[in-house]
């Protein structure tokens, strides 16, 4: 059954409410800090406001994780990490739980986390989550779920939870767990895994995590991914030395991965993604120790070892990764755009001369948001949810 939510659900603790007197301290240290913790939506300078209009949808939220555009019925599906999906319908105005997730159990980092569309939604209604799966007691692992969305008269439901795909090994990290999703055209999944805080994972092709996996869309390993029998090597394994990718996107048009991944302090990489390739993690960054001034690894580059398309230091803490193509926003139109977790922004990267040089911009600088996710709708307005429990809509102040 779809329950709507007509009133804000609010700030949780482990007790599932916040006290007044916490309240009260987190708005007396906000005060010292100087943030503006009343303000709701971004907020805009004077040049941004020129070019967009923003819209709070709802503040209802509570850690969102993913956001997915569902054409077909004007809808964006938005998973929290507790483990609860929400529809919010772009018609009406409201937000509805959808039941029938699985069994997911928030840890550290890890929760539900991406959900993603299936190419050939409109005839198997499939959708595709990653989430941490609790393997044995105090045991998880970055997995791959697929569920199909069904309407009736009742509300939006969920039908056949399954597993398709439970990395291994499992570990009692509660870091870097990734995880985004992507298509290709050819019917393959990819997903991102993070080393789970252990830098070593991401050398070693015997395991999952520190890797982009490339699957077929019933779970199984393609017979031509890069490391198939191979002995030795887990054959999902498309790429490997990644830290922690949280942005994933597949370009159609050039058949072409790319990725964008947390470094150490400094060194956010975006990078282009190629089969059976090691992106250096931790032999090479451009990062540094977070206990010192020292580098990580052996330096920035290693022979064997791709170099990042751009990096950021100091980072920005990336949380998504899109590519806009549509001209409602001209300004925006052919760039990579990328949540800030860190710096609190809207990331644009435009690209040239074959990945060879970039520009890059800043958006929503004021708004002191954690920016989780974005997604682009069929109108060309742009969707993101925040951290602190928002979803907004981005229009062309012009075309209001």
């Amino acid at each position: 059954m779809s329950t709507s939510y007509q009133t804000k659900r609010g700030c949780r603790g482990d007790s599932g409410r916040l006290s007044m007197p916490k309240t009260l301290l987190l708005l007396a240290f906000s005060f010292l800090l100087g943030l503006d913790v009343s303000a709701k939506g971004l907020r805009l300078s004077v040049a941004e406001s020129e070019m967009f209009s923003v819209k709070m949808l709802t503040d209802q939220l509570v850690a969102p994780w993913a956001l997915a555009y569902l054409a077909q019925s004007q809808s964006l599906l938005i998973t929290e990490k507790a483990g609860k999906l929400f529809r919010f319908d772009l018609n009406s105005g409201t937000l509805s739980l959808i039941t029938g997730v699985g069994a997911v159990q928030a840890h550290g980092q890890g929760g539900l986390m991406d959900i993603a569309i299936s190419p050939d939604f409109s005839t198997s209604k499939l959708l595709y989550f990653s989430y941490a799966k609790q393997v044995s007691k105090g045991q998880f692992a970055t997995s791959i779920a697929s569920a199909r969305l069904l309407q009736s008269a009742t509300g939006w439901r969920l039908q056949s939870w399954r597993d398709l795909f439970v990395s291994q090994p499992a570990s009692t990290s509660d870091k870097h767990f990734g995880s985004r999703i992507a298509f290709d055209t050819q019917g393959h999944l990819f997903f991102s895994i993070g080393d789970r805080g252990v830098r070593a994972n991401a050398q070693k092709l015997s395991n999952h995590p520190g890797s982009i996996l490339r699957l077929n869309l019933d779970g199984s390993v393609p017979a031509d991914n890069p490391f198939v029998g191979l002995a030795g090597i887990e054959p999902a394994i498309y790429s490997y030395g990644h830290r922690n990718p949280q942005g994933l996107y597949y370009d159609r048009e050039q058949q072409q991965l790319f990725a964008i991944e947390h470094g150490p302090r400094g060194g956010d990489e975006i990078n282009r993604i190629e089969p059976g390739l090691n992106y250096g993690w931790p032999v090479i960054s451009y990062g540094k120790e977070y206990w010192g001034p020292g580098s990580v690894g052996e330096g920035v580059a290693k022979e064997g070892m791709q170099q990042p398309l751009m990096y950021y230091t100091p980072s920005i803490a990336p949380s998504s990764l899109i590519f806009y193509q549509h001209s409602y926003f001209s300004q925006l139109k052919d760039s990579f755009l990328a949540g800030s977790l860190v710096l609190r922004h809207l990331n644009q990267i435009k690209f040239s001369g074959n990945y060879s040089d970039y520009k890059q911009w800043r958006w929503f600088k004021k708004a002191r948001r954690r920016i989780r996710d974005i997604a682009v709708l069929s109108s060309g307005k742009i969707a993101i949810i925040t951290d602190s429990g928002e979803l907004q809509l981005i229009s062309n102040s012009a075309q209001r």
